[in-house]
């Protein structure tokens, strides 16, 4: 059983388990959205170039938002800035819906309530990141990242096909206001978290002081420099999610679509419930750089398949190495990092994992439109392998990082 994924955590940690089952359901809702949007935009238009450009309109807040969340989570009451988030969240999530009601929406409304949805959750992940490292202790950090993954993993499985399911059989509508139920079950789960005290400390420097006293820390730490650059290096080439709508549509439709947002969670899912072997791996840069080439090796192969099944299968492998890739990423951050300074390098670390992909989205809707889908895909497979490799050569010390 030590190889399998441990829930024991539960039982010892009241407060981890009310947080972490309020954040499963509300990801899950989120996940619905997150293909309930790029959806509506190319059914309205049929271009894969405008569901590009909402990824990146969704970037552009979330660049500011996610350094000063950072901030304030190192300053502020972290579950009340989940708190305030959430609210505001569910509120986008319910004006997406009323939109959606019109006999004809608007199709800009889109391009103003998704950045500012976005926004928030650059203040909403900081404080989340940050208070999980607050309210667990250090020996269950690998646990935690096992149980992160896990909880990432079902619901993008879960979260993608029920949106399939609802867009090809309700309607957009009720979509949406199923996101907005999670959000409320979410904010009850936060409000049962007991004794969550302010992180420690004064912090008498300004906004502008105290994300320059982060960013030095960051860069201070080849390490971590590492598992930032590498990870933007391979979402933003290896990561195609913009074309899964077109792609699906040359496959069978919305309930296709679904399965081909869920199938890389599928694969995440399965390492991560057989997590237990990653306690006894200590060269954790070598498994974060290894992990994100065989990324991009599935995803070249996934652009290549012209069977359907096959294609999924390959993007099923390509979510198993990004598991292991995020699951170490995780640990290593939260081993090296001091709590009074977690909010903030979680802000940093935000920007990356999050920027690439909504990059990548738009990299690859831009090379579609010019070259085609396949081009893009495949091409996309290969610089993220090439980066990688560079990444390693000039980062020598993310490469040699030992957790002992």
């Amino acid at each position: 059983m030590k190889y399998f994924i441990n829930f024991s955590i539960f039982r010892r940690n009241p407060n981890f388990a009310f947080l972490y089952i309020g954040q499963f359901v509300s990801f899950m809702g989120t996940m619905i959205t997150g293909v309930a949007v790029p959806y509506q935009i190319y059914m309205s238009t049929h271009s894969t170039f405008m569901v590009g450009l909402i990824s990146l309109v969704q970037l552009l807040p979330l660049l500011v938002t996610a350094l000063i969340g950072g901030v304030f989570a190192d300053r502020y009451h972290r579950r009340m800035l989940l708190l305030i988030s959430e609210i505001v969240l569910a509120c986008g999530s319910l004006s997406l819906a009323i939109n959606a009601m019109l006999p004809e929406p608007h199709l800009w409304l889109l391009f103003i309530i998704a950045p500012l949805m976005s926004a928030f959750t650059g203040l909403h992940r900081p404080a989340l990141d940050s208070i999980v490292q607050q309210i667990v202790a250090k020996e269950d950090f690998p646990v935690v990242s096992a149980l992160a993954s896990f909880k990432g993993s079902v619901a993008m499985i879960a979260g993608p096909a029920i949106g399939g399911v609802l867009l090809a059989k309700v309607g957009l509508v009720a979509t949406y206001l199923v996101d907005v139920g999670t959000f409320a079950i979410s904010l009850v789960a936060l409000l049962l978290m007991r004794h969550i005290p302010k992180p420690e400390g004064t912090h008498d420097d300004s906004t502008w002081q105290s994300l320059k006293q982060g960013f030095k820390y960051a860069v201070s730490r080849q390490e971590l420099v590492g598992t930032y650059v590498i990870d933007f290096v391979a979402m933003i080439f290896g990561m195609p999610t913009a074309l899964f709508p077109a792609i699906a549509l040359s496959f069978g439709g919305a309930e296709v679509l679904g399965m081909l947002y869920a199938a890389p969670a599928v694969g995440a899912l399965i390492i991560s419930f057989v997590s237990g072997w990653t306690k006894s791996v200590k060269r954790h840069g070598v498994a974060i750089a290894v992990a994100a080439i065989l990324w991009g090796i599935a995803i070249i192969f996934f652009g290549l398949a012209t069977n359907f099944w096959l294609a999924l299968f390959f993007l099923t492998l390509s979510g198993a190495f990004d598991a292991v890739s995020g699951m170490f990423r995780s640990i290593m951050w939260n081993q090296t990092i001091p709590n009074h300074l977690r909010g903030r390098l979680a802000g940093i670390e935000m920007i990356s994992y999050l920027s690439g992909p909504r990059l990548g989205d738009t990299e690859a809707g831009l090379v579609a439109a010019a070259f085609g889908i396949t081009i893009s895909i495949v091409s996309g497979g290969i610089l993220c392998v090439a980066g990688v490799g560079i990444c390693c050569l000039l980062l020598p010390k993310f490469w040699r990082y030992r957790s002992s």
